[in-house]
Order: structure tokens, then sequence, then C-alpha cells
């Protein structure tokens, strides 16, 4: 039976940590927007932790169907503004006017999009067949994007680039593994310590490339 709310939607505590990393997406397109590019990009980092761990804060409550269907789509929406709209901005407003940087930005957006939308189709698919957890993604999560963007990032000013041509590739490349079938295991309790370790270490590595930015 679907559980009464007096507003639209699901509050509950799985759905908390995805709500906060929505927040920290839109917090991080406002900095874009006012010109602080190493705020913005602590905010998709902080998206990123959210999206880790929000799957399995979700696992620990015997959900409604209604309240699984909705996961998956706000998670996906959640990421849609996270890791597709943030970067694309993000990463054009280092080069504003360039017509391949806009084209660029415009097309990772897009494949972000149909990557998202093509997930929520299978995933659905799968619990008809499977009620356990995904053990394996087709494509490049859009969700890496929280880590191989900052790093770019801090690469290009600690080498001191002249362009933001290593961004605009960086995100050139990940739009396109977003589309590549290429299997990929979902990453465990192991997986997910790594890349908690690999975020702390690309945090310390942007301070000491871009203090200067930050300070």
């Amino acid at each position: 039976m679907e559980r009464k709310s007096f507003l639209l939607g699901y509050y509950n505590y799985t759905v908390i940590l995805t709500y906060i990393g929505m927040i920290c997406g839109f917090i991080g397109i406002i900095n874009v927007l006012e010109g602080n590019a190493p705020i913005a990009i602590l905010c998709l980092m902080a998206a990123g932790f959210c999206d880790m761990f929000d799957g399995a804060i979700a696992s620990t409550m015997v959900r409604t169907e209604q309240e699984k269907h909705f996961g998956i789509q706000i998670d996906s929406l959640s990421d849609l503004i996270c890791f597709g709209v943030l970067p694309a901005i993000l990463v054009y407003s280092m080069t504003p006017g360039k017509i391949y940087t806009m084209a660029i930005s415009s097309i990772y957006a897009l494949c972000a999009l149909i990557r998202l939308a093509y997930f929520n189709v299978d995933e659905f698919e799968r619990q008809k067949k499977n009620s356990g957890s995904r053990e394996l993604y087709l494509g490049l999560p859009v969700t890496l994007a929280a880590m191989f963007i900052p790093l770019a990032f801090g690469i290009q000013y600690r080498f001191a680039f002249q362009s933001n041509l290593l961004m605009t590739i960086t995100l050139a490349i990940m739009a396109a593994c977003f589309l590549l079938p290429i299997p990929l295991k979902k990453p465990k309790k192991v997986g997910k310590i790594i890349f908690v370790l690999a975020g702390l270490a690309i945090v310390i590595f942007l301070y000491i490339s871009c203090k200067d930015l930050i300070l």
C-alpha cells in the first residue's frame, strides 16, 4: 500500500542524502555563475560523496514499489544536475565564447541525460527479474565526473596550462564513455573505501595546486 504524505514525493531517510547531493550540485552551479570555480569543484565532489552512499542507505529500509521507483527516478534526476549540468557549465565557463567548448559541453550534458534515462529503463527491467542489488553497470557512471573533473582542474593549475583544453578533452572522453556499453562492476565496500581515499587525495592535490585561488 502506498504511504500517504502531506506533500508530493517521499521524505524518509532513504532519500535525504540524494536531496542533499542535489543541493550541493545546485550550489556548485551558482558558484560557477559567480566565477568561483574551486568552490564549484568542491560542491561537485560533495555531491559525488552523497551519491556513493545513498543506495546503501536506501537498502536498509523495506520500501514499497512506489518508493523504490521514486528512488530510481530522483537519484537519476539529481545525478543529471550534479554530474551532467554542473560539469558542463563549469568547463564552458572556463573558456566562454568558444564554439568547440560550447559544443562539447552541450554534447556531454546530452550524453549524461541519455545514459541516466537508459539506466532507469534498464533498472526497471532488471528489478522485474531480480530483486537483489545491481552487480554490473554498462557504460561509465556519470558520478565519476566527481573525480575526473576535479583531477583535471587540479592538473591544469598545478602545471600552469595556458588553456582549459585538458578539462574540455576530459569532458569529451567522459561523454563518449557514458554511452559505450563497457561492462563495469559496481564497487562494493572495499571499492567505496578506495574511492573515498582517492577523493581525499584529490582534495589535498587541489588545495596544493589551487590554494592561490582558494585563499
